[in-house]
């Protein structure tokens, strides 16, 4: 027993090492993109530059979870926590990011703080948590990421959500219990190699939209 606790620890002080080394990178190589990105955002509308929303972490601790913003200001008290594709809350410059996940990469200053990490369960709001059963909230025995197996099947979220008259109630019914059975498995089958390969496909599939 203790072993395989030495073993963990061990793994998760790797991945926390790794996480940090990626993030650090990511930044410095994207900054000229995210001084762009926001420049564009601050012109269109003098609005801040980044969404930063509520999400439940690791051991169910709460953290603001940064993204550039893609919709118009307050848009969180004009409309469902999800989001269809053609969301009028959505700005011109938020359409272009959020095709790219371009919106996402914020998130690498919370990988930094050690909220995230790069691999790992996305992370939820309060009211989809508070819905978990007692096996789904195993999920937040590990730091929620910014990209999982879950990310890569449901890419296009918003698409399946479109024309739904309901979008919350539709993704806690359709979406959630899929990308639920994906995070428990990633939970289960962790390891440095899984989380390289998440990593690789999902690059592929973003540069793949150009």
């Amino acid at each position: 027993m203790q072993f395989c606790v030495f073993v963990a620890k061990k793994k998760n002080k790797l991945k926390r090492i790794f996480d940090i080394i990626v993030s650090l990178i990511g930044i410095i190589i994207l900054s000229p993109l995210l001084i762009i990105i926001s420049l564009k955002i601050k012109l269109h509308d003098g609005g801040p530059v980044y969404y930063k929303a509520k999400r439940v972490g690791k051991n169910s601790k709460l953290f603001l979870m940064y993204k550039f913003r893609s919709m118009v200001l307050d848009a969180d008290k004009i409309g469902a926590s999800s989001t269809t594709l053609n969301d009028p809350r959505i700005t011109p410059v938020g359409q272009f990011i959020r095709k790219y996940k371009i919106d996402e990469i914020p998130q690498l200053y919370n990988v930094l703080y050690g909220h995230m990490s790069i691999v790992g369960p996305r992370p939820q709001i309060e009211w989809a948590v508070k819905l978990y059963t007692e096996t789904e909230k195993k999920v937040l025995s590990v730091r929620p990421g910014i990209t999982d197996y879950a990310s890569l099947k449901f890419s296009n979220e918003a698409e399946i959500l479109e024309g739904s008259l309901d979008p919350d109630k539709t993704y806690m019914e359709l979406i959630h219990p899929q990308k639920m059975l994906l995070s428990l498995e990633y939970i289960k089958n962790q390891s440095f190699i899984t989380d390289l390969t998440i990593i690789i496909k999902t690059i592929t599939k973003i540069l793949y939209k150009s």
